[in-house]
């Protein structure tokens, strides 16, 4: 009988990827099969977060759990970010935890697992060149790393400390890469990297030069390939050449995700995020003009240190000029590593109350723009089969789109009437 493997993957697309490139190892090289039950299992894998403090303590919290139901003999095993900063420490609180494996270490995986106790997180690792096993969750969609680590010094953020620097991957590998998951039934491929369009920037080795714009236009020149996403562009870097391509490439879908962080050119500086306000909406404004169907998506913190009612404000504004599709908003949570962790925090109740008032004014935008919608025909991606005898997919500009149909559809792409919309789905019907 085969072993079985549970894994819990918590956090970004970036774990995500992560969490197949171990699957794929452990199959290969060891012979485990995946499970969907924790009890089965012969060995339990949670490949973690450390961005915001909520994820670190559900580590604890699901170590425990999985600690009551796993077989006497079953392994445990805590990967990813939280892995990275922590490590022996989450042995010291864990005991029963048989390895700990960091996300600079992914390639490791076969290793620890036969070495008790083992303890792997180097953030100067390479693998930027290593020859993954293939395994993919999607048989519709592959995620394909382009870049891994961090150069960025945000001073909220723990990512560098946890990935390491930043070293792109050759592009000859990704391209490669991306033929295979064309070649085995993928139409869509996602770009994955801390910061995609920095990519080009170092790489590990001597290899051709090459930027994200011309990656992304190697990638599309792929026969079969019918649509490219990638996470997470950084404003910075969001020049006119490669807002350009964006805009006139037919294969790259038309979202975009902006992380602002904050719309006050203050709390950016002692965030360190390297742009302004106005830097930011006059790429917003351009990506607008040039795509008018765009989709832009953005992350947002409130109550950073030093936060006035001011700064909050002129969030306030960006959020009300942009208008974004969706924000993942939060409110600021001091992270280990990190230059921000000693500043003096705002009030509890004030970081609340802005958070309130924020995500109270996005919804009342999202009312607006699903009225914009209704009526239109937008071509979806049909990737997931619901259980309520719906089929679900993306459009390309990211509205997730239900119809009425069975798995026939899974994999083929389809102009869909949009006639109902929530504010996180909308439903539609199949025309010709």
């Amino acid at each position: 009988m085969s072993k079985k493997l549970f894994i819990e993957t918590l956090g970004c697309a970036m774990n995500v990827r992560d969490s197949e490139h171990m699957v794929a190892e452990l199959h290969a090289l060891e012979g485990y099969e995946l499970t969907d039950e924790a009890g089965e299992a012969d060995l339990i894998l949670i490949n973690t977060c450390s961005v915001r403090e909520k994820p670190v303590h559900k580590l604890f919290s699901e170590l425990g759990v999985f600690n009551r139901l796993k077989k006497p003999d079953a392994k445990i095993g805590v990967c990813g970010c939280t892995a990275s900063h922590l490590g022996k420490e989450i042995i010291k609180r864990a005991p029963y935890v048989n390895f700990v494996l960091g996300a600079r270490n992914v390639s490791k995986i076969a290793q620890v697992l036969h070495k008790d106790k083992a303890v792997e997180i180097e953030i100067d690792y390479d693998e930027s060149q290593f020859a993954f096993k293939d395994f993919r969750t999607s048989a519709y969609k592959a995620y394909i790393n382009i870049s891994i680590g961090c150069d960025k010094q945000c001073t909220f953020c723990i990512v560098p400390k946890t990935r390491g620097d930043e070293i792109s991957i050759p592009a000859d590998l990704i391209v490669a890469e991306a033929r295979r998951a064309v070649d085995n039934g993928a139409k869509e491929v996602f770009l994955l990297g801390q910061n995609v369009n920095n990519y080009g920037r170092r790489f590990s080795g001597e290899h051709e030069k090459v930027n994200f714009t011309e990656l992304l236009r190697r990638v599309s020149a792929l026969e079969g390939l019918q649509r490219i996403r990638f996470t997470s562009p950084h404003p910075l870097h969001m020049d006119d050449e490669f807002i350009e391509e964006f805009a006139r490439n037919p294969k790259i879908c038309k979202s975009m995700h902006m992380p602002l962080q904050s719309g006050s050119s203050d709390i950016l500086k002692a965030m360190k995020r390297g742009y302004t306000k106005e830097w930011f909406l006059n790429r917003a404004a351009k990506l607008r003009e040039m795509v008018p169907n765009v989709s832009i998506s953005t992350d947002i913190i409130v109550a950073f240190p030093g936060e006035s009612d001011e700064d909050f404000i002129h969030t306030m504004e960006v959020l009300n000029t942009v208008r974004f599709e969706q924000v993942f908003s939060f409110k600021y949570s001091p992270r280990p590593l990190t230059e921000a962790q000693n500043l003096e925090e705002v009030d509890s109740q004030i970081g609340s109350e802005r958070l309130r008032l924020l995500q109270e004014r996005h919804d009342e935008i999202l009312d607006e723009l699903k009225c914009e919608h209704i009526g239109k025909v937008v071509e979806v991606y049909f990737e997931e089969l619901r259980h309520d005898g719906y089929v679900a997919g993306r459009s390309d500009n990211n509205l997730g789109v239900k119809v009425k149909g069975s798995e026939e559809l899974l994999g083929t792409i389809a102009n869909v009437k949009i006639t109902e919309v929530h504010r996180t789905v909308a439903h539609g019907e199949i025309v010709a």
